[in-house]
């Protein structure tokens, strides 16, 4: 019986939402504008596609962590969860401004000032400001298209010493190059708890690298580490000097691991994965394998290690 004699199941509106929220979700770093035009071509429907860019792209851009041009272009702004104070109002803590984010264009509308109920006190802010600083200053050095912010996320109306508080740093570092057929991402968060009683700094980091080679095949990279470190609760300058060099240590250790893991591929995996002898009768250059070094592109395309 041919394919055309069985009868095809109808989608509900429901079904082909999720169907297209699931790929637009899953789009790869800087891809989904992409994926959207090829999903609106492909429904039809422009009521289901509407429904579904509108769940997909908040859920995309946070867990992305995209930085986005604020309109008065005095900064740049992360689209994170820490700094969402509604569906589409995002606070910049560093020039102390609240953005109104169109997430399907990913572009920033509006800008204001944030309110004083919107940021931490003044003494969370000298600890937060510190350490945005040297982030700052280590982000520029070490990622050359990469944005970073430090976010209070509990305990931002202690007025003194005598509680606990927690910040968070997000680091985000972006390489768009479609041209040359790929796209990466590094994305780290790390939670610094400051334990007033303990009289100590507890870190815990999680990050993440990503890339997409698509140049007559379809080749991604997805691998995220996690770590945990502390340090001596100190002075706000102190205390930001430490967990800069913890960050800048265990990221470069992560990176390097990585270097090393992915030197190895063209002799063990790439092997695995070929014939002996493919259908074409032609050997593989398994003497010249360095020439698919992944390890040179990632860290070319993410501009790391240089």
């Amino acid at each position: 019986m041919a394919d055309d004699d069985y009868p095809q199941p109808d989608l509900t509106v429901k079904e082909k939402k999720e169907m297209a929220k699931w790929f637009l979700t899953h789009a790869p770093t800087g891809e989904i504008q992409y994926i959207a035009k090829d999903i609106r071509s492909v429904l039809m429907d422009e009521d289901v596609y509407e429904m579904a860019v509108s769940e997909a792209f908040p859920l995309y851009n946070k867990a992305h962590l995209i930085s986005l041009e604020l309109p008065n272009r005095t900064s740049d702004i992360l689209v994170t969860t820490f700094g969402e104070l509604d569906d589409t109002h995002y606070l910049e803590p560093r020039t102390c401004q609240v953005a109104t984010v169109d997430h399907v264009k990913q572009a920033c509308r509006a800008v204001r000032p944030a309110r004083d109920d919107e940021l931490p006190s003044s003494y969370v802010e000298e600890f937060r400001g510190a350490l945005d600083a040297e982030v700052l200053k280590y982000v520029t050095e070490t990622y050359p298209k990469g944005t970073c912010a430090v976010y209070c996320t509990n305990g931002k109306d202690i007025e003194g010493p005598g509680a606990d508080f927690d910040l968070v740093v997000v680091i985000s570092a972006v390489r768009h190059s479609p041209q040359n057929f790929c796209n990466g991402s590094w994305r780290s968060i790390w939670n610094i708890a400051f334990k007033d009683e303990l009289q100590a700094v507890e870190v815990t980091g999680k990050m993440q690298v990503g890339a997409h080679y698509f140049e007559e095949g379809n080749v991604q990279l997805d691998a995220k580490h996690e770590c945990r470190d502390s340090t001596l609760l100190q002075s706000p300058e102190d205390s930001a000097v430490s967990i800069a060099h913890i960050i800048h240590h265990h990221e470069s250790e992560y990176f390097e691991s990585l270097e090393s893991s992915y030197s190895n591929l063209p002799d063990t995996t790439f092997k695995d994965l070929r014939r002996k002898l493919p259908v074409t009768r032609t050997l593989f250059p398994w003497h010249n394998t360095l020439q698919f070094s992944l390890t040179r592109d990632v860290s070319k395309e993410l501009g790391i290690g240089k």
